[in-house]
C-alpha cells in the first residue's frame, strides 16, 4: 500500500475557556478559544493536523462542515492532492450543496481553512521539513498550482504570480539571515477590552521587560472617553519610542470612526486596525483619505481573496491582516500575499491561532516575496496546548524547525 494515501478523515472540536478578561474587545465580550480541528490519518506513520480558529458555540457547525468537504480527499495521496491543490481546493470550496451557504465565506470557509492546512501540514511532514521550508522548497510553478487565483484574473493570472515569484527568486539569499534574526512580534494580550488600567500597565510592563517594544490596545468602548485615557495610559506606559496600535474591532460606525481616529491620531499610532463594519469598502475608502497619514489595518474579517483584492484596488488599507484561519487555508493565505506584493503593501496577519502557523508564513513572505517585515501579532493564551508552541523571546519569534505547520495539539495526539 503506497505511503500518504489520507483514509480517514475526523473532525474535532477543541475549546479552551480563557483567563477572565482575556480575548475580550469591543463586539466580543466573552469568548472561548476554540478550534475545529481536521485530522487526517494515513496509510503510513504520518498525519496531518488543520486548525481554524472560533469563539465557542459555532465551533459544532465548522466541524460538521469539515466532515462533509473534505470527503473528495479520501483514498488519495498526499503529493498527488498537493501538485495541484489549486483546482481540488476550488472543486471543494465550490461544492454544489454547499456553496450556497457562502460562497467562500461564514462556516463553510473556514471549514475549507481546516482542511487545507491538514493538508499542508500532513505534507510537510511527509517530507520532513518545517512549512516555511517546504515552501522555500518549491519552485515558481509547484507554488502556483497550489492556488486558486479564480476571480482574480484581471489582477494576478497564474502566470503573473509565476513572474512575480521569479523576479525575487535571485535576491532570496539577501533575506535568508531572517531564518537566523527572528522574526519581531508584537504583544496584543497587554489590551485586552475587559482589562482595568492596573492590569494594562501591568501587563505592559512585563512585555516591555521580555523584549517587546510594540503593543496593541482594544477601542471601540461606549464610553469614548475610556478609549482615549486607556491610549494615553498605554502611551505613557510604553514610553515614546514604543510602536503603538489601535483596535476597534468594527465597533464604530463612520461619523464615529472619524471623531476617534483623529483623536486617536495624537498618540502616533502605527495604525488603526478595523474602525468600521468589514464589508464597507467605501467607508474605508473615506477614512483612509481623512485621518491621513495615520493608516488603516484590516483583513481579520475580510472572507476571501475577492474581498481582499477590491479593497487593495481601491486603496482602502494600508496594513493587509490576512489570517490563514479565515481564508480559506494557506493557499489562500499566500494568494492574498501575492496580491499584496502586486500592490506593494505589507502582510501583518492577524493571528487568531497564537501564531502557530503564520510564524511560518511570514518568513516565506519576506524570503520569497521580499515582503516588508513588520511584525507578527503575538497572543499567548493557548500555546500550552500546542506540541511545539511558538519560541518568542526578546520579542522575536524564533524560526521553527520541527517538521509541519506547527498545529499539533497536546490533547489530540495521534502517533
Amino acid at each position: 500500500m503506497a505511503r500518504g494515501v489520507i483514509e480517514r478523515i475526523c473532525a474535532f472540536d477543541k475549546r479552551y475557556p480563557l483567563p477572565p478578561g482575556a480575548g475580550t474587545d469591543a463586539v466580543h465580550t466573552n469568548p472561548e478559544y476554540s478550534l475545529a480541528v481536521t485530522y487526517l490519518e494515513t496509510s503510513g506513520p504520518g498525519f496531518g493536523t488543520g486548525i481554524t480558529l472560533t469563539l465557542g458555540e459555532g465551533n459544532r457547525l465548522v466541524c460538521d462542515a469539515i466532515e462533509m468537504l473534505a470527503r473528495p480527499l479520501l483514498g488519495r495521496e498526499i503529493e498527488e492532492v498537493m501538485a495541484e491543490f489549486g483546482r481540488i481546493s476550488n472543486e471543494i470550496a465550490n461544492d454544489p450543496a454547499m456553496r450556497w451557504l457562502g460562497p467562500h465565506k461564514g462556516v463553510v470557509h473556514l471549514a475549507l481553512a481546516s482542511i487545507t492546512n491538514a493538508c499542508f501540514d500532513l505534507w510537510a511532514k511527509s517530507r520532513d521539513v518545517p512549512l516555511w521550508k517546504l515552501l522555500l522548497d518549491l519552485k515558481p510553478e509547484q507554488l502556483a498550482a497550489l492556488l486558486d487565483l479564480s476571480y482574480l484574473d484581471e489582477v494576478l493570472s497564474k502566470e503573473a504570480a509565476i513572474d512575480l515569484l521569479r523576479q525575487h527568486w535571485a535576491s532570496r539569499p539577501e533575506r535568508e539571515e531572517i531564518l537566523s534574526r527572528g522574526y519581531p512580534g508584537y504583544d496584543t494580550s497587554v489590551g485586552w477590552m475587559a482589562y482595568d488600567d492596573n492590569k494594562v500597565r501591568e501587563l505592559t510592563e512585563r512585555a516591555r521587560d521580555r523584549g517587546f517594544s510594540a503593543f496593541k490596545l482594544k477601542v471601540g468602548s461606549a464610553d469614548k472617553d475610556r478609549d482615549l485615557r486607556r491610549a494615553n495610559m498605554l502611551r505613557e506606559c510604553a514610553g515614546d519610542s514604543a510602536t503603538l496600535m489601535f483596535d476597534a474591532n468594527q465597533q464604530w460606525n463612520l461619523p464615529t470612526a472619524f471623531e476617534m481616529c483623529r483623536e486617536l491620531a495624537g498618540l502616533n499610532p502605527l495604525w488603526i486596525e478595523e474602525p468600521t463594519h468589514p464589508d464597507d469598502l467605501m467607508a474605508h475608502l473615506a477614512l483612509t483619505k481623512a485621518i491621513a497619514p495615520v493608516r488603516i489595518a484590516a483583513g481579520e474579517h475580510f472572507p476571501n481573496r475577492v474581498v481582499f483584492k477590491n479593497f487593495l484596488q481601491a486603496g482602502a488599507i494600508h496594513f493587509v491582516q490576512a489570517d490563514a484561519t479565515r481564508l480559506a487555508g494557506i493557499s489562500e493565505f499566500l494568494a492574498v500575499s501575492l496580491l499584496a506584493r502586486k500592490f506593494n503593501l505589507p502582510v501583518v496577519p492577524h493571528v487568531g491561532d497564537m501564531g502557530q502557523i503564520h510564524q511560518h508564513l511570514v518568513l516565506f513572505n519576506r524570503i520569497a516575496l521580499g515582503q516588508e517585515v513588520v511584525f507578527l501579532e503575538h497572543i499567548p493564551h493557548l500555546r500550552c496546548h500546542f506540541v511545539h508552541p511558538a519560541q518568542v523571546e526578546g520579542g522575536v519569534y524564533g524560526t521553527p524547525q520541527e517538521p509541519g505547520a506547527s498545529s499539533d495539539l497536546n490533547d489530540l495526539r495521534m502517533d
